[in-house]
């Protein structure tokens, strides 16, 4: 007795002990966890790092009526007569071809697209040239189509050819730096300049004028778009962006304690006593799988139904009452033959026993009380089934 308690007691410290050790682990790993920086991609809307671009969208959602974000596939771009100006600021990759279409495609049916790219050389067939960088820090003077004059500070290597009759809407002294294009019953608005809408950039000199421009260019009116899906497409398909690292934690400490629950409950002390139920194969294995089968296919008036079907042959074989006779036809019978039942108690067994199997479903409370009647009927005949049969074997 003493020696159960010292093993009951030992392992009550044990896990008390492990479950404190991960208590432990989990919170620092935990305070680790906040005190790592976050990494954000450039040009994200949610970043309020230097490099994104949270500050115009907050001051945007401040402005304009509508201003959202569009993390999902150009294809799945509304088709309904709500008009949308898309802003997609320096895509981390340049769409396939079937990508490339959705956006024309939203584009034509009278959209606005509006690109920021520092070299957009190769999409939506827009043209660049090369042209050297401006010493850094230096601003430059931007010059918009009524020859209104703008400061910014930018370092873009290209500006824009315009070949298809596009209009001109920014430019410096070297060449266009924003572009109009209409494209189907839309228009298509490319920029060389995106580190204007950066955190760190957007309050300095011009550049708010600048991109408030080119954003009436576009129609502010209409429900303004910012695509984060050519920042995401690439950076969500694993479960260690899709889930926070604190939760990733959690779950790897959740693992461990489970692995450790089952290797504590797997341990055996002392010889491994095998159940017979696991080497006895019974003989009414066919018989408990079919009544585990009726019940949850709450077949109740089929399995009623074999209940008294097997009543009837026993009353064939007993007292030769044919099998295909009504239940009420066998009352005259049962009740002078029978020894435990009363005749009134015979007549209404009958009387709802043909009653309950007309009914074409059953509860399962009615499946219960009848089988407990039928049961009583049925012990009254295999009883005197085994007194008769025990004569025979007498007198043989």
């Amino acid at each position: 007795m003493n020696t159960s308690v010292k093993i009951s007691t030992s392992r009550r410290s044990t896990w008390i002990w492990l479950v404190a050790l991960l208590v432990i682990f989990i919170s620092i790993s935990y305070v680790l966890l906040l005190q790592k920086p976050k990494n954000y991609l450039d040009y994200v809307s949610q970043s309020p790092a230097p490099s994104g671009v949270k500050a115009l969208y907050t001051y945007l959602e401040s402005e304009v009526d509508r201003v959202d974000r569009w993390s999902h596939s150009p294809e799945l771009l509304s088709r309904d007569d709500d008009l949308k100006v898309l802003m997609m600021v320096e895509p981390l990759f340049v769409p396939d071809t079937e990508e490339m279409e959705a956006y024309l495609s939203f584009i034509e049916r009278g959209n606005t697209l509006i690109l920021f790219k520092t070299n957009p050389h190769g999409m939506f067939d827009l043209s660049t040239f090369q042209v050297e960088p401006v010493d850094q820090g230096e601003y430059i003077s931007v010059f918009d189509a009524e020859e209104n004059q703008y400061r910014a500070i930018f370092n873009s290597f290209v500006r824009l050819i315009p070949e298809n009759g596009e209009d001109v809407l920014l430019s410096d002294e070297v060449g266009p730096i924003a572009l109009k294009q209409e494209i189907g019953k839309g228009n298509l608005i490319s920029v060389v300049t995106p580190e204007l809408l950066t955190n760190e950039s957007v309050t300095e000199l011009d550049h708010l004028d600048i991109v408030f421009s080119i954003l009436y260019e576009a129609g502010i009116e209409q429900t303004l778009l910012f695509d984060e899906y050519v920042h995401e497409k690439h950076n969500r398909s694993t479960v260690f962006t899709i889930y926070p690292s604190w939760f990733l934690v959690l779950m790897l400490q959740a693992i461990l304690l489970i692995v450790l629950w089952l290797w504590a409950l797997g341990k055996r002390f002392g010889y491994i006593h095998v159940v017979r139920e696991e080497s006895v194969r019974f003989s009414d294995e066919g018989l408990k799988a079919l009544a585990v089968w009726y019940s949850r296919g709450r077949m109740y008036k089929e399995a009623l139904t074999i209940q008294a079907d097997y009543c009837k042959l026993l009353l064939q074989e007993k007292w030769g009452v044919p099998y295909n006779k009504d239940w009420i036809d066998c009352e005259e019978t049962i009740a002078r033959r029978v020894k435990h039942i009363s005749p009134q108690e015979v007549s209404s067994l009958l009387k709802g026993m043909t009653e309950i199997l007309q009914k074409a479903k059953l509860r399962k409370q009615e499946y219960l009380l009848w089988t407990k009647k039928i049961d009583q009927l049925r012990k009254e005949l295999e009883v005197d089934n085994e007194q008769r049969y025990s004569k025979i074997t007498r007198d043989i």
